[in-house]
């Protein structure tokens, strides 16, 4: 029961609020323990509001699941996970993570109740509206990072990362979007409805403005934060961004990939890779006088 309650709170999923820890990093905080154990808190709590979400999410959709050629298999569809049970241990992990999100500070537990809200508003209705259910996708992205700039004192913390974040969000869920419509093919809308408002054409326009603008908003950042460092390298980190938005192109539309972007990021080792040597890049170029005075 225990490991059906976790499977169906999708731990893979959990990657994605990894986004609470930007402020932590790029205000140059990862030094600072207090800072950093509070933030790390923060990342569980958000944990366990998402995977209350999708405990709650499947319950709803369990009749829809059951004709899904894998998510038939999911906990609740196939009956693993009574419903009954499911609903209770939602209950408790929401109110037991937002009583200590609102402990932690009350800004921090406020944007928890909205991310929570919002969450369950998608689930039952906004997932079906085209273009709005992408966009709430993206501001789930964005609360995390104010999530985590609402647990410490920033000094540096750029603005630009928000619309960053935004873009990257976007660029992200329509992809997954136009790799539903290819690997679900005529089958498509009955497994998820709001893909009937959506094509190929249509996603690839899409993607590609998103793609531009974030290549666009990430180089201005790099070079006109008033946080970063003087000598401007962080305008080093631009080509591991490049290559990571095109290797993610590559796999949803060469590779027809992408139907599940945290599959991608836990299985494909070139993005594996090119993440990896982003984030060690941002950390030696913000943290390198600190490195150097521990050797």
């Amino acid at each position: 029961m225990l490991k059906a309650i976790i499977k169906s709170m999708r731990p893979k999923q959990w990657v994605k609020n990894v986004f609470v820890l930007a402020a932590l990093v790029f205000d140059r905080q990862l030094t600072n323990w207090p800072a950093t154990l509070t933030t790390l808190i923060g990342v569980f709590l958000f944990c366990m509001l998402s995977g209350a979400v999708y405990l709650i999410n499947d319950v709803f959709d369990k009749k829809a699941d059951q004709n899904h050629p894998t998510k038939k298999n999911r906990p609740i569809a196939s009956g693993k996970l009574p419903v009954n049970v499911a609903i209770a241990t939602a209950i408790l992990v929401v109110v037991g993570s937002l009583y200590w999100a609102f402990r932690l500070s009350s800004s921090f537990g406020i944007i928890s109740a909205v991310y929570f809200v919002m969450n369950l508003a998608y689930s039952f209705k906004l997932k079906h509206i085209p273009l709005i259910d992408v966009m709430v996708i993206a501001t789930g992205f964005v609360l995390r990072v104010g999530a985590g700039v609402s647990l410490i004192q920033v000094e540096r913390f750029s603005p630009w990362l928000y619309v960053c974040t935004t873009l990257l969000a976007l660029f992200i869920g329509f992809g997954k979007r136009r790799a539903e419509i290819v690997c679900l093919s005529e089958n498509a809308t009955q497994h998820r409805k709001v893909l009937d408002g959506y094509s190929l054409e249509f996603l690839d326009q899409l993607i590609t403005i998103v793609s531009g603008t974030a290549i666009v908003a990430y180089s201005l950042y790099t070079f006109s934060a008033p946080n970063l460092p003087e000598n401007n390298s962080m305008m080093l980190t631009i080509p591991f961004v490049l290559y990571g938005l095109f290797r993610y192109l590559y796999l949803i539309k060469i590779q027809k990939s992408g139907g599940a972007p945290e599959d991608l990021i836990l299985s494909d080792r070139p993005l594996q890779v090119c993440i990896l040597l982003w984030g060690m890049s941002v950390v030696v170029i913000f943290y390198w006088s600190k490195l150097i005075a521990l050797f």
